[in-house]
């Protein structure tokens, strides 16, 4: 009896150590990846989001199955539909065609079958720029989509000559920092924040916990009808302003991020604000440079000019479409000129970011910077969106900004992340040179970071961020 006691024993400990053990890999395996769990996502990695119309570019898809906390799941079975809605394709990793099945609606798909977790595809575009759609799903499962831009065949590829990116020369803090561009939206719902069981103000809580900087969005006119607010006007100049003067009170720094839009600017919309809609490109490009300097001249006049400014939000596909689309670089540079020049006309030292969203895309976000900095913009941080729904696992979060860093000599920000906070802050800190300054999250005050519960108390999260301050900013 004690032999079979012993015997199940020892399999119930063999048992409990396959679920807790990852194989050795990456030195991120122990907290981005997991043998088992609940599944919740299906996260799909598009390693290029722009290519050439050409018929032949193509870029790979990785698609993996996540739980709650974006960890893979290794021993993932689960059989995923990718549906590709535009013109181009999908086939697998070796060129070879998928199998093909219609579903209910009669939208056709293709098969992808996981291996240890993850499957790889090819996406090949078609001979028309598009807009291309693929999304990847699987039952009962968040999908995961990116959308591609595929440009003219004839696109002029530029490559900066020497000279054409010199070394930043202006002073860049470290920054722990917090985008809480909500916040007022929060509080004129009635939330309040409680640390201990007392109530405190969310930027003083923030600040406590290691946070030096906040980042803000700017809408043009975010109180229109088709507008971010319509009719309230959050993210407007002037919440912008009240926002301001908090955070220097708190004694932290502002790092102000320019939309260019009434509404949300990401890779899939960059519309241009209904008071520009019907400029042409030269009052267009006028109006980018006066709006930027009228928006931080208010600042400047009340004492709380930005310690650093995004021109543009996420703008691998461009901005102020379809002037600035990526499928016209000469156009889209020519526009951040105008913002870059706004800021320099109220204040030269003020650092500019460039900011895409492509945190694990190394070939993309090369291709864009390649392509900006040939056509004589210049900037002096680059900024990256990095959620592995998205953009790719840590590893390629890490090569992509050794890579960067290498290649530019620029200061670099992962200036939205959600996930993985320990791990983003020391990938960051770790590159050489000191050009890695920092990570900004996204959105901390909703419960769903785990920094607060669901009452808005904060959690034992925090310590993280009490480490991460202890260890890179003292």
């Amino acid at each position: 009896m004690k032999s079979l006691n012993f015997i199940l024993l020892s399999g119930l400990l063999f048992l409990a150590s396959c679920q807790q053990q990852v194989p050795a890999g990456s030195g991120f395996d122990s907290v981005s990846r997991v043998l088992s769990g609940r599944s919740v996502s299906v996260m799909l990695t598009s390693y290029s989001t722009t290519l050439l119309a050409n018929g032949r570019d193509e870029t790979r898809l990785r698609i993996a199955v996540t739980d709650s906390l974006d960890r893979e799941i290794l021993t993932a079975s689960d059989t995923v539909h990718v549906y590709v809605a535009g013109k181009g394709r999908v086939v697998a990793a070796d060129g070879s065609e998928l199998p093909v099945q219609t579903d209910s609606t009669g939208q056709s798909y293709s098969l992808c079958y996981l291996s240890h977790g993850v499957g790889n595809l090819l996406f090949i575009a078609g001979t028309e720029p598009d807009r291309v759609r693929i999304e990847a799903r699987a039952e009962g499962l968040w999908p995961g989509g990116h959308e591609i831009h595929t440009l003219p065949s004839d696109f002029v590829m530029l490559k900066p000559v020497p000279g054409q990116c010199p070394p930043t020369t202006k002073s860049i803090d470290r920054m722990i920092g917090a985008d809480i561009s909500f916040l007022p939206q929060m509080e004129d719902r009635g939330t309040t924040f409680l640390e201990q069981g007392i109530p405190k103000d969310a930027i003083e809580i923030l600040r406590d916990h290691g946070f030096n900087y906040i980042r803000l969005r700017v809408f043009v006119d975010p109180g229109h009808e088709k507008g971010y607010s319509p009719g309230k006007a959050y993210c407007g100049l002037d919440t912008t302003l009240s926002m301001a003067r908090r955070i220097r009170e708190a004694g932290m720094k502002l790092l102000l991020n320019f939309h260019y839009s009434d509404y949300w600017a990401d890779p899939q919309q960059q519309t241009k604000p209904y008071r520009w809609a019907e400029l042409d490109f030269d009052a267009l490009k006028d109006s980018v440079k006066t709006y930027t300097s009228n928006v931080l001249r208010a600042l400047q006049q009340q004492g709380t000019l930005p310690a650093m400014v995004q021109v543009g939000n996420e703008i691998n596909h461009g901005m102020l479409w379809p002037d600035g689309h990526i499928s016209q670089p000469d156009q889209l540079a020519r526009l951040l000129k105008a913002g870059a020049e706004g800021v320099a006309a109220v204040d030269p030292d003020i650092p500019v970011m460039m900011h895409i969203a492509l945190g694990g895309q190394n070939e993309e976000a090369v291709f864009w910077l390649d392509n900006m900095i040939a056509r004589g913009v210049t900037f002096d941080i680059i900024g990256l969106s990095w959620y592995p729904r998205w953009h790719g696992t840590l590893e390629d979060l890490q090569a992509n900004l050794l890579n960067l860093a290498q290649r530019y000599h620029k200061p670099l920000n992962v200036v939205e992340y959600s996930n993985f906070k320990k791990e983003v802050h020391d990938i960051v800190f770790s590159l050489p040179d000191d050009l890695g300054k920092g990570a900004c999250i996204w959105e901390p005050l909703n419960w769903r970071s785990g920094l607060f519960n669901q009452n808005e108390e904060v959690t034992e999260l925090f310590s993280v961020y009490n480490e991460i301050s202890d260890k890179y900013m003292k």
